[in-house]
C-alpha cells in the first residue's frame, strides 16, 4: 500500500512540473499555454531567461571623524529606502508621500535622520526613518535619507531614489455658481 502511494505521489509531482506549450492556430497566430493542445510543442526555457533581481549595496559615506573625537570611525550605518520602490508612480491628488527607510544597526541617541528631497532638506531632523510629506508638487522627485551627528556631520546616506507623483489636480476648482432666472 505504501509503495503504491509513493508511486502515485511521484507521478503527480511529475505532472505538476508546469510545462509550457506553444502552437500556431489556423490563422498563423502563435499561442502559449500550460495545457497541451493538438499540434503543440513543449517549450524549453534557457537558464538565462529567468528573472533575477540584484539590489545595489547601500552607499555609506565616511563621516570624516578623527580618532580623538567621540564618534566612532568607519561604516556606522547601512541604510536604504524601502518604500516607495525605485521609479514608482504615486497617485495622490493631495500630494501626500510617505518615505520609509531602514537603518542598521539602530540609530544612536546622539544621531538624527533627515530627508533630502530634490537636493534640499525637508522638515526637521528626526529619529524615525518614516517621513510623511504633504502637498508635494506633481512630477519627478529624488529622495535620500541621511544620518547626521549632532555637529551636522554626515555619517551615512541611502542611495538616491527617484519617484514620480501624479496629481490629477493641483488646486481644487471652485464649483460653478447657478445662473439666476
Amino acid at each position: 500500500m505504501r509503495t503504491l502511494l509513493i508511486i502515485a505521489l511521484l507521478f503527480m509531482a511529475g505532472l505538476a512540473h508546469g510545462a509550457i506549450y506553444k502552437w500556431v492556430d489556423k490563422d498563423g497566430k502563435v499561442h502559449y499555454s500550460d495545457s497541451p493542445v493538438e499540434n503543440a510543442q513543449a517549450v524549453e526555457f534557457k537558464s538565462n531567461t529567468e528573472n533575477q533581481i540584484k539590489l545595489p549595496p547601500p552607499i555609506v559615506i565616511d563621516s570624516g571623524v578623527k580618532d580623538n573625537e567621540t564618534e566612532p570611525q568607519g561604516d556606522l550605518y547601512q541604510m536604504r529606502i524601502t518604500s516607495p520602490s525605485a521609479e514608482e508612480t504615486i497617485r495622490d491628488n493631495n500630494g501626500n508621500i510617505t518615505i520609509i527607510g531602514s537603518i542598521s544597526p539602530d540609530l544612536a541617541k546622539s544621531h538624527v535622520l533627515v530627508l533630502v528631497m530634490d537636493g534640499k532638506v525637508t522638515g526637521p531632523a528626526q529619529y524615525s526613518p518614516i517621513f510623511n510629506l504633504e502637498n508635494v508638487d506633481r512630477g519627478e522627485h529624488t529622495f535620500e535619507i541621511k544620518a547626521l551627528a549632532q555637529n551636522g556631520k554626515q555619517l551615512a546616506s541611502t542611495p538616491s531614489r527617484t519617484i514620480f507623483l501624479h496629481r490629477a489636480t493641483v488646486n481644487a476648482r471652485p464649483k460653478p455658481t447657478p445662473r439666476g432666472n
